[in-house]
């Protein structure tokens, strides 16, 4: 049976009366049959997630090839669950540069506070990695591909020098849904979600969700969701185990119409370079090719001009495209994102030629799509002619 398939049947409600869904329980307290009961049932309270929660576990673990889920109420709480859980006081947890900025602020920040020594490095430097490694690490956090400026790295390869000195590796994988890329498959030990994004898919719920198919970090993981009391609400995961029954196909469309956007921006002399690992002009081309099977709605493009009053006019264009910090609903959104950019000296961020542009491709017909960005651009070419 296809993954597709399994994602709408294979978690389908149970109980007296067999429904599509599974129940929705809202329930903090849940009764025991006896003293006995009281120490040994699981889940003995609510909050350690009752039928809802157990099929989206299963649906994830269906999509992660992993052997164990565990929720979170957002995806920077999963990536901060799946740091916390490989590293100790004393530790070194090595980082990309391009990870999302709040799991950087996370572990440079309060994980710096609990003793554990973060130290960034380049995503397309296996050298610098490697000597990072050396010099003593017990963890390594990665994002196929990176947030904002979407490189990917050769996964495998840090994998590879990873397991051969015991150090743990994380990768978000947010960008793909699980629907286009299998991190466990390649070796990573902990993967983790945003299930605010394409799972949950409709800008309705939040939701995260750390998965593994190693029992020994699943245990580490599940004493430290246990003891910081980490839980997400029945409503939130009912929102997401739907999203899972059609984000195949969501995925299928959002790909399709990025790629038609991107490959417009590329003939645009007002953008000087698009940034979207599926276009054969990205420097990661191959590496995405052999490691991922398709693309989301999500990448850059850098926005000819550095004049803020030729930004703002390129955005008063815009009908369709809103600002909107969030992605993978259906709707499509976009952020000038330099201000985010917090990032290693020397990096190609600094040697750009105009302004960095996040774009999220929804589900609207993209002729449409093309429309709008065609008012915005005519809005921008008229502010420069001012």
């Amino acid at each position: 049976m296809k993954r597709s398939t399994r994602l709408i049947h294979n978690h389908a409600g149970t109980g007296p009366r067999r429904t599509v869904n599974p129940p929705v329980e809202r329930a903090s307290t849940v009764l025991l049959a006896d003293r006995k009961a009281l120490y040994s049932q699981k889940p003995g309270y609510g909050r350690m997630g009752l039928s809802v929660h157990r099929e989206l576990e299963a649906a994830m673990c269906d999509l992660e090839q992993a052997t164990h889920t565990y929720l979170t109420p957002s995806g920077l709480s999963a990536c901060a669950v799946a740091a916390a859980s490989v590293v100790n006081a004393g530790d070194t947890l090595l980082i990309s540069d391009s990870i999302y900025g709040p799991s950087r602020r996370f572990c440079e920040k309060r994980l710096k506070r609990m003793g554990v020594t973060c130290k960034r490095f380049h995503p397309r430097d296996l050298k610098q990695i490697e000597t990072l490694m050396d010099e003593g690490a017990q963890a390594v956090f990665l994002e196929a591909p990176g947030s904002l400026t979407f490189e990917v790295s050769d996964t495998p390869a840090i994998v590879k020098l990873a397991k051969a000195r015991g150090i743990k590796t994380i990768m978000d994988n947010t960008w793909s849904a699980g629907v286009f890329h299998q991190p466990l498959a390649l070796g990573v030990d902990i993967s983790v979600q945003a299930l605010t994004k394409y799972v949950v898919g409709h800008a309705d719920a939040f939701g995260g969700a750390v998965m593994t198919a190693d029992r020994e970090t699943a245990r580490e993981i599940d004493d430290l969701t246990e003891d910081w009391g980490i839980s997400i609400g029945p409503e939130e995961a009912y929102s997401a185990l739907r999203g899972t029954r059609t984000l195949p196909t969501r995925l299928a469309q959002h790909e399709k119409n990025a790629v038609r956007i991107a490959n417009w921006l590329e003939t645009l002399e007002a953008v000087d370079s698009v940034i979207h690992p599926a276009l054969p002009s990205h420097p990661d081309h191959e590496l995405w090719k052999r490691d991922f099977s398709g693309s989301s709605g999500l990448f850059s493009f850098i926005l000819k001009g550095d004049c803020d009053a030729e930004i703002d006019a390129f955005i008063s264009g815009l009908e369709i495209f809103r600002l909107g910090f969030s992605w993978g609903g259906f709707e499509s959104l976009l952020i000038p994102c330099d201000e985010q950019l917090t990032r290693l000296a020397k990096d190609w961020t600094e040697y750009r030629n105009g302004r960095l542009i996040r774009i999220h491709v929804g589900l609207e017909d993209p002729e449409d799509l093309v429309e709008d960005l065609e008012r915005a651009f005519s809005a921008l070419a008229d502010e420069k002619n001012t």
